[in-house]
C-alpha cells in the first residue's frame, strides 16, 4: 500500500506504519493541558518527536471537545507561525488538526501538506483547499460535530454505521479530486462514542482496511482506554501501545501519538513481525 502525504511525500506502508507526533497549539488539550503552550516549549517538543522518529508531525490549534470558542483567527494565529517554524526547521510532512476549510487553506500556503479533520468534511470548502493544494486528507468519523457533547450516542451498529460514513467521505474526497493514496480513514474514537463502541472499533479495525484505503489510527491516551484499564491520563502509555499494535496487526498503517519514541518502536516491532511473516521473507509456513 502506498501512502502520499502530499507534496511528494510518498511511503510504502505494505508492512511499515507510519507515526504523526502530535503538537498542541491550545491552553486546554486533554493531554498536556497547555504544557507546551509556550513556543519555545512547543519547539522542544517538535524536536523531541522528530528525534524520537516521527514521520510527520500535526499540529492542532483547536482542541476537539467542549471548550471556550477558538475563532478562525484565533486557530490561524495559533497554527500558522507553528506551520512555518516546522518546514524551516525539518524536512518533515506538516499535518494541520482542523476542521475549517480556511484554516487549512492558509496552513497549506504556509506549508503542510496533509488536512486531519474530525469533522467529516463538515466545511464545503475544506476538501477544494485540499484538491487545490495537492494535500492528503484524513476522513474522521463523528457523530454529531467537533467541540460537542456527546453524552448518550447511539447507533444501531457502530461499526457500520462508521464504516458507511466514511465510505460516503472517501467518495467526497474522490470527487474533488484527491487521489486515494491521499485520502485516510479514521474511526474517530472516543468522538461520539461510549468506550465498549471505541474497543468495538479497534478490535475491528481490518473492517476499514478492507476498503483498501490507508487507516488511520487515533487511539494515543484516548478515554476510553482509561475507562477501560482504570488508568488516569498519566496512566495509559502501555494502553496506547497495545492499541497500536492491535490497530497494525489488523491492517492499520498511520499511527498518530503522544509518546513518538513508543509508538515508533511499537511500528517498527510489527513491521519485523509483518515482514517476516510474508511469503517474500521465506519464512511463513
Amino acid at each position: 500500500m502506498i501512502v502520499e502525504l502530499g507534496s511528494g511525500h510518498r511511503y510504502d506502508c505494505t508492512t511499515r506504519t507510519l507515526v504523526m507526533g502530535i503538537l498542541n497549539r491550545t491552553p486546554d488539550s486533554f493531554w498536556d493541558r497547555g504544557r507546551f503552550w509556550d513556543f519555545d516549549d512547543f519547539l522542544r517538543l517538535a524536536d523531541r518527536h522528530v528525534a524520537d522518529g516521527a514521520d510527520f508531525l500535526d499540529v492542532g490549534g483547536s482542541k476537539a471537545g467542549p471548550g471556550p470558542e477558538v475563532t478562525e483567527a484565533e486557530e490561524m494565529d495559533r497554527v500558522l507561525p507553528a506551520i512555518e517554524a516546522l518546514r524551516s526547521r525539518f524536512g518533515l510532512p506538516i499535518s494541520v488538526d482542523t476542521f475549517r476549510g480556511g484554516v487549512a487553506d492558509q496552513a497549506f500556503a504556509a506549508g503542510a501538506s496533509v488536512g486531519n479533520d474530525i469533522s467529516g468534511f463538515a466545511d464545503p470548502t475544506f476538501l477544494p483547499a485540499c484538491a487545490r493544494h495537492g494535500a492528503a486528507v484524513v476522513a474522521t468519523h463523528v457523530r454529531i460535530g467537533p467541540r460537542v457533547p456527546d453524552p448518550t450516542p447511539s447507533y444501531a451498529d457502530v461499526v457500520a454505521d462508521v464504516r458507511e460514513f466514511l465510505v460516503a467521505r472517501v467518495e467526497m474526497a474522490r470527487s474533488a479530486g484527491i487521489p486515494d493514496e491521499r485520502i485516510m480513514v479514521d474511526a474517530g474514537l472516543d468522538l461520539g462514542k461510549t468506550p465498549g463502541m471505541s474497543a468495538s472499533l479497534l478490535r475491528r479495525t481490518d473492517d476499514l482496511v478492507s476498503l483498501g484505503l490507508p487507516v488511520f489510527l487515533s487511539a494515543s491516551n484516548k478515554g476510553f482506554l482509561g475507562d477501560l484499564t482504570g488508568a488516569g491520563i498519566d496512566g495509559r502509555v502501555e494502553s496506547s501501545w497495545s492499541a497500536h499494535a492491535l490497530g497494525i496487526a489488523l491492517g492499520c498503517r498511520v499511527i498518530r501519538a503522544h509518546d513518538v519514541r513508543g509508538g515508533r518502536r511499537v511500528a517498527d516491532a510489527m513491521a519485523a513481525v509483518l515482514a517476516a511473516g510474508s511469503p517474500a521473507s521465506g519464512d511463513s509456513t
